[in-house]
């Protein structure tokens, strides 16, 4: 059969007794867990024992999903604060509504914190659950497929998503069979080829010291500047851009700075993104 359009699910939770499991919080749960596996699989083959990004991780991520729900709200003010809005909405993050970016700057403050505790370079932690976060992002993304959200502009494409006519996000001015990118899709691929362009990278040029985290917001916000700016859904406008379309633009510029910066830094220890790289000897 030839692929003419992506269905939507009909469903978006399971109810187990007095128990409503949303499928949005278990793709975001198997991220987590996918990002801490491989985070503690690259720490021990650097010599850390077993189990230490468990316990920075139980820092990162409360403070990540606190940090990308306040994100999310600030930047989508509109969703939430209006004459008769349900303030409680703000906190049933269940529902959908986090921002990755929020969460990365929430979850570098937890690591941070965690590093410390755990006694774990903060750089160390970082690189070594980069690829993680990547493969995170991908599982994540398919949570607002079940939620029907954050899809694309009209289109076309044989791939085209369906999704609800009674969605309140489905635009009023079209016709009910219309079809729209699947940026869930776009994003979550993006991100799964993104985890074996990393550790590539890393097998080549040995990226430590803030290299790979620096690299891998570089490749993620390269690939947000795309499915933002294919999104329909309400976001606040700055200056003629979404809110999310700066943030990628600053995650890239931060990006370069922090592989630019360390490899200055640790440069006559562990040469980064260096010609000589794999004849270095590392410290």
């Amino acid at each position: 059969m030839i692929l003419s359009s992506i269905p939507s699910p009909s469903i978006s939770f399971i109810e187990l007794g007095p128990f409503k499991i949303h499928f949005y919080a278990l793709c975001i749960l198997t991220g987590i867990i996918l990002a801490i596996w491989i985070a503690n699989r690259r720490l021990v083959r650097w010599g850390y024992q077993s189990g230490l990004a468990l316990d920075v991780a139980l820092w990162t991520v409360p403070i990540g999903v606190v940090g990308a729900r306040i994100f999310h709200v600030l930047t989508h003010s509109g969703d939430y604060f209006y004459p008769g809005a349900d303030v409680t909405a703000v906190f049933r993050i269940w529902e959908g509504g986090i921002a990755i970016y929020g969460g990365l700057i929430g979850g570098a403050l937890g690591a941070w914190i965690g590093s410390k505790r755990a006694g774990i370079r903060f750089w160390d932690f970082t690189d070594a659950v980069a690829p993680g976060v990547l493969l995170a992002q991908a599982a994540g993304r398919w949570g607002n497929y079940f939620n029907q959200e954050l899809f694309g502009q009209p289109t076309t494409l044989p791939w085209g998503l369906e999704i609800d006519a009674s969605n309140p996000a489905f635009p009023n001015s079209l016709p009910t069979e219309t079809l729209f990118h699947p940026t869930f899709l776009y994003e979550s691929t993006w991100s799964l080829i993104g985890v074996v362009v990393l550790l590539a990278l890393d097998k080549r040029f040995d990226l430590r010291n803030g290299a790979m985290f620096g690299s891998y917001l570089i490749y993620y916000s390269m690939g947000r500047l795309v499915t933002e700016n294919l999104r329909i859904d309400p976001s606040d406008i700055i200056l003629g851009l979404r809110t999310n379309v700066w943030s990628a633009i600053l995650g890239i510029v931060a990006g370069a700075a922090i592989v630019y910066i360390q490899r200055t830094r640790y440069q006559a220890r562990r040469p980064v993104f260096t010609k000589n790289a794999l004849d270095s000897t590392p410290e």
